[in-house]
């Protein structure tokens, strides 16, 4: 039994062949980086822990693409590409720049389309007027950084933007036939597991396409790693099976339809300011299914919404 919507079939279905997403640093920054809405980032966030080698802005997209190609390709000499611009925020620019930037990418070979990280507060419609007509010719994915829907969570995290602004960001993008994606993190400091399991309610109301989970990661260096160690009892604290047994009761509460792209972060053990749980995402993965199985539950069967009328 499906115990819930996997992303490499549907993301195979959607481009009609197998494809593998080469991320990208494109040399953005973010509006609570620069001070147009705030200053430092998100209080969690590093870069660092995401990012490929080949991720490095020195290196122009055309030459980031084709280093992450030949990684990929010693393995699967026919796989496609989808460009993901990844690294802060990547519609966060003039839209000259960020055009050319895209059809940069979409000009290397095998790069049948483009996967864009950003922010919710980043997204006018003069761009989605052009996003809409590039998705004519190949595929567009746009995954906005949720992060959570509280308010007083996206206050505390600075992230410069309120949950409403997302929410309007998810749906105008979905009216542009455009997919749409977000990623949340469980586990920020005075979310209780009932708010947590709260967001997949939210989430599932709005017209979203594809979904990553993953924990809340301590992070060397971040203002947020400063803040637990101040006061760790702020913060909930999750073993691995403890998390496992959240991202369960959380994927039972969501809309069937939704696509589950990944329920857990890797980052280096080296920036980690507490320990990690020592598995690789593929281990977490089949104790995931495990437990589903052990459990017979599967994705949605705790939800109590109705279909989108998109869908």
């Amino acid at each position: 039994m499906q115990r819930y919507n996997e992303f490499g079939p549907w993301l195979s279905g959607w481009l009609g062949c197998k494809a593998q997403k080469i991320s990208i640093n494109a040399g953005f920054t973010c509006p609570n980086r620069d001070g147009t809405v705030g200053l430092g980032g998100c209080t969690y966030c590093n870069n660092q822990t995401f990012n490929p080698t080949y991720c490095e802005t020195r290196k122009s997209i055309t030459q980031q693409l084709e280093e992450g190609k030949k990684f990929f390709a010693r393995k699967y000499p026919t796989m496609k590409y989808l460009a993901y611009f990844q690294a802060y925020t990547n519609t966060y620019g003039s839209l000259d720049t960020l055009m050319a930037k895209y059809e940069e990418a979409l000009a290397v070979s095998d790069v049948v389309g483009l996967v864009i990280g950003t922010r919710p507060d980043c997204m006018p419609d003069s761009l989605l007027d052009h996003l809409e007509q590039l998705s004519r010719d190949c595929h567009i994915l746009v995954e906005y950084g949720v992060e959570s829907i509280y308010d007083t969570t996206l206050q505390r995290i600075n992230r410069g933007h309120t949950h409403a602004q997302t929410a309007e960001a998810i749906r105008r993008t979905a009216l542009r036939g455009i997919p749409v994606g977000a990623h949340i993190i469980l586990g920020f400091p005075g979310e209780s597991k009932e708010m947590i399991l709260n967001e997949a309610a939210e989430l599932s109301a709005l017209p979203l396409t594809t979904l990553k989970l993953h924990q809340l990661q301590l992070i060397k260096g971040t203002r947020m790693a400063e803040e637990y160690a101040q006061c760790p009892a702020d913060f909930p604290r999750f073993s691995v099976d403890e998390y496992i047994d959240l991202v369960i009761d959380f994927i039972v509460r969501l809309r069937p339809s939704m696509v589950l792209e990944r329920f857990v972060s890797q980052s280096p053990a080296s920036l980690l300011a507490t320990p990690g749980w020592g598995l690789k995402n593929y281990e977490f993965t089949a104790k995931l299914r495990q437990r589903m199985d052990e459990r017979n539950v599967w994705q949605g069967c705790r939800w109590s919404g109705t279909a989108l009328p998109a869908e």
